[in-house]
């Protein structure tokens, strides 16, 4: 008797603790996910492209010099404005001016032997002509030798006065390869603004600009009145660019490689993108960093979804279904069997996953083209429970927490 007692105690407490679990499983399974859940309605939507460059006037010039030598003087400043024609500095001329001078004697020496050769080809031309006047009379006087002999002479006395005419030539060419030379030394300002950099002092040597260009620029001229930014846009996002920006370039500029190794590595393709400063602050100097915000597509009065309320599900409908829903709400493929949508709250609080097919993106919100409609309601956060929650579950509405003053709104 007392066995089957024990026997009919040990019965009760196992069915309690099965009643238990089976209770507490099914209020675990019953339990609400706390999500943030918004209506779908209108919004007006603005997609925008953000990249980052550095501010550049529109136009600037660089100085460098066409000679080399010390810099002897120099008139400006860094900052200092300028205008056109402006003397700014001054290269050693002593050297180019020895050398037009050289150029000038050799020119005066060229000069004078052509004045010699001239009357000596006359006087060769008179000797000649006076023996053919001989001879014409009576030419047993004179030989055939002595009329090559003059004829010889007035040849060699005409190429003499035209090696004399080249030399003129030469020399002068001479001369003003020297006065240019020489008039390089003076540098004044090829245009009107503001000295953005000055790479020189006195006593300096300069190095001629053929010969390394960056080491050669002495000072930068800018004009500060009309300012851009060159920013590098995604391949992606370029060909939506139109209206408001100042120019974008034919051709590509390849970034670095993303990944991989070898020549299979794929390169990010960027296009810059260049756009006009208005309004800028009168501090604003060259090099500083930009953020560029390009305006893209807008929409007015758009039906949309907070962009965290879309998310991919594995499509698991039956064959007539998936018929159905294409027609009425044509979703994005994203892989295989997968498909892009949202959580949508029916009047139980349980949610359905719905394809839907999006848009354009603003900051914070998709733009809706199928699959909802106006006031329905959806899940819209947080983001871990979205990635949790799975089709028919029990939700319920977060609770939100009094906002501190001068706390800004969450998004």
């Amino acid at each position: 008797m007392k066995k089957r007692t024990k026997w009919s105690v040990a019965g009760v407490i196992v069915l309690a603790i099965v009643i238990i679990g089976v209770t507490s499983a099914m209020k675990g399974r019953n339990k609400a996910t706390e999500v943030r859940i918004e209506k779908v309605q209108k919004r007006d939507l603005v997609a925008s492209v953000t990249a980052s460059g550095q501010v550049q006037p529109h136009t600037k010039v660089n100085v460098s010099a066409d000679i080399s030598g010390r810099i002897v003087r120099l008139a400006v400043k860094e900052g200092q404005m300028v205008t056109r024609g402006q003397f700014l500095l001054e290269i050693d001329p002593s050297q180019y001016r020895a050398n037009v001078e050289r150029a000038t004697a050799a020119v005066a020496s060229a000069r004078s032997q052509a004045a010699q050769a001239k009357p000596a080809l006359t006087q060769a031309q008179r000797n000649f002509d006076r023996l053919m006047a001989l001879k014409k009379a009576n030419p047993t006087l004179v030989s055939d030798e002595q009329v090559e002999q003059l004829r010889t002479q007035a040849e060699v006395a005409q190429a003499q006065l035209e090696a004399a005419n080249h030399a003129i030539d030469q020399a002068t060419a001479s001369y003003r390869d020297a006065a240019s030379s020489l008039g390089k030394t003076t540098i004044v300002a090829p245009m009107s603004g503001r000295i953005t950099r000055l790479s020189i002092e006195e006593g300096e040597t300069a190095i001629q600009g053929t010969f390394n260009k960056d080491a050669a620029t002495m000072l930068t001229i800018s004009d500060m009145s009309v300012l851009e930014t060159k920013v590098k846009v995604d391949e992606t996002d370029v060909s939506r660019i139109k209206i408001g920006v100042s120019e974008i370039s034919n051709s590509s500029v390849k970034a670095a490689t993303t990944g991989g190794t070898g020549g299979s590595a794929d390169q990010a393709i960027d296009y810059e993108v260049t756009v006009q400063l208005l309004n800028a602050p009168p501090e604003t100097r060259p090099d500083f960093s930009s953020t560029a915000k390009i305006i893209t597509q807008t929409r007015i009065g758009a039906l949309s979804i907070p962009i965290i309320a879309l998310t991919v599900r594995e499509d698991s409908v039956k064959p007539d279904t998936a018929l159905t829903l294409a027609k009425r709400a044509p979703a994005k493929q994203v892989g295989k069997r997968d498909v892009e949508g949202v959580f949508v709250v029916g009047t139980n609080n349980k949610v359905t996953f719905r394809p839907v097919k999006v848009g354009i993106a603003g900051e914070k919100y998709f733009e809706v083209l199928s699959g909802l409609k106006e006031g329905e309601n959806i899940v819209g956060g947080t983001y871990q429970a979205i990635r949790e929650l799975k089709d028919g579950a029990t939700v319920r509405a977060q609770k939100e927490t009094p906002k501190k003053p001068g706390e800004p709104a969450k998004s």
